[in-house]
């Protein structure tokens, strides 16, 4: 073995992901690359070459983590590889897949680009998020797309009062609000009107979801801003969620502080394609008839 190793993470109940797996093994094991799989996923996706760890781990001394799914299965992946700084590739084996670099297609020129390590990385920036009850924390969480506090009763809403860098913003009766990344731009807080984010630019969106009042539109907010939400509604508690993936019980009276986080997750890169393209590749975006810029005389 040359004293590489790659983690495979695989969404099992999906056919196409435990092929892709089996593919993957075979060709970088018999390349001399050390290829490991989570314990828990062993059994379904039967990769006879595959060394089984614990899926708690420590998962240290990977050269990069391979998630096989779509971007769930990412976003599970990612809680796997942040904390040793551990690149995350995503072949898209969902529907939209935005956060996934590959697909099944090309499995062969991308094995090729791992194995001569043609590829770059970059960071996305996290946020963290506290729970602070009667004024000490009690919980706390990350998120590599959003933090959304939600009502957690479905036939009434929930009053929430905005707090941007220590000052009130805002109180709205609605249904939740989210903070997200420019990462997440394109996940939950596109869906409730928030603005798509290059993943260049630095900045922190917050998005009222379904709010009754006038001044209730999408912030873009400077990064290094911490944002506090509090459950001003004394009757009515609410679920927080990280990455759409992780719950936590939020009580009446409780102050949710998010703020960006100094452990980002990287993601492996292997084309240099505009955000632009992957946009409209990825959403289907009408562009025929473009004829682009005429070529200077």
């Amino acid at each position: 073995m040359s004293g590489r190793r790659i983690l495979l993470v695989a969404h099992t109940a999906r056919p196409s992901a435990i092929s892709v797996a089996q593919h993957l093994t075979r060709r970088l094991v018999k390349a001399g690359v050390a290829v490991t799989v989570l314990d828990d996923e062993r059994e379904a996706l039967d990769c006879d070459d595959a060394i089984g760890v614990a899926s708690d781990g420590p998962h240290e001394g990977l050269e990069m983590l391979i998630a096989l799914g779509g971007d769930g299965t990412l976003l599970r992946a990612a809680e796997l590889a942040r904390a040793g700084g551990t690149p995350l590739l995503g072949v898209n084996l969902g529907h939209v897949g935005f956060l996934a670099e590959a697909d099944p297609v090309d499995l062969d020129v991308t094995t090729e680009r791992i194995l001569s390590r043609e590829y770059d990385v970059e960071e996305r920036f996290t946020l963290n998020v506290d729970v602070i009850r009667d004024g000490a924390k009690v919980d706390s969480d990350w998120a590599l797309n959003d933090v959304s506090v939600e009502k957690a009763a479905r036939e009434r809403i929930i009053d929430l009062l905005l707090e941007i860098d220590d000052r009130p913003l805002s109180r709205w009766g609605c249904d939740g609000i989210i903070c997200a990344t420019p990462t997440g731009s394109t996940a939950y807080a596109f869906s409730v009107g928030g603005p798509v984010v290059w993943p260049e630019v630095q900045a922190m969106m917050v998005v009222p979801i379904s709010a009754h009042a006038l001044f209730a539109r999408a912030l873009v907010l400077n990064p290094d801003c911490t944002v506090a939400i509090e459950v001003a509604d004394r009757h009515s508690s609410a679920v927080m969620f990280c990455d759409g993936r992780r719950t936590h019980e939020i009580l009446p009276g409780d102050r949710i502080e998010v703020s960006r986080s100094d452990l980002p997750v990287r993601l492996l890169r292997l084309r240099s394609a505009p955000f632009t393209d992957r946009l409209v590749d990825k959403f289907q975006l009408p562009v025929q008839g473009w004829r682009g810029r005429a070529d200077e005389a």
